[in-house]
């Protein structure tokens, strides 16, 4: 219920994608303002959707969400969006490098707030991801890329499950 009184805030906002003109723009220590220079940095018009889809993305620090988990947010703040515009949404700011996409199952993509280089724990049975601490993983032996290509990073997930019956110890 806290989300809402800042949201409102997002969603009576003007919206404009001139510098200035936007309503509190250029104020220090604003959250919203903040927002709206991080989306105009990375490329992207801070449109009401996206500010109002940001703020429930990263108002709440690092965490990881699949499309589907940001719509029932979105339904429960009462912010007017379709499902296909949460996924359109999470693919533009995936696509400017303000999220990382994380295929960890088959039938849906995680998304990732902190897009730094890290690994993963995939808790399987719960469809959960959680960072994994920094831990100083390597991996050795990568095969060569193929011609003119070049690796791009590795990404390691662990996946985990809990411990059924005696076979705990």
């Amino acid at each position: 219920m806290s989300d809402l009184v800042p949201l409102q805030a997002v969603l009576n906002a003007r919206t404009s994608s001139v510098p200035g003109e936007a309503a509190g723009a250029g104020r220090r220590g604003c959250p919203l303002s903040d927002l709206r220079d991080r989306l105009r940095r990375a490329g992207l018009r801070p449109t009401r959707q996206r500010l109002s889809l940001g703020w429930l993305l990263f108002g709440r620090g690092d965490r990881h969400l699949t499309a589907e988990m940001l719509y029932d947010e979105a339904m429960r703040a009462k912010v007017p969006v379709s499902l296909a515009t949460v996924y359109n949404t999470l693919h533009q700011f995936t696509e400017a490098g303000l999220l990382r996409q994380l295929a960890l199952d088959g039938s849906k993509a995680y998304f990732d707030t902190n897009p730094s280089e890290h690994h993963h724990f995939y808790l399987e049975d719960e469809g959960q991801v959680l960072d994994m601490p920094d831990c100083g993983i390597t991996v050795d032996s990568l095969p060569d890329a193929p011609e003119g290509m070049e690796i791009a990073g590795v990404e390691v997930i662990v996946r985990l499950r809990r411990r059924t019956g005696s076979r705990q110890g």
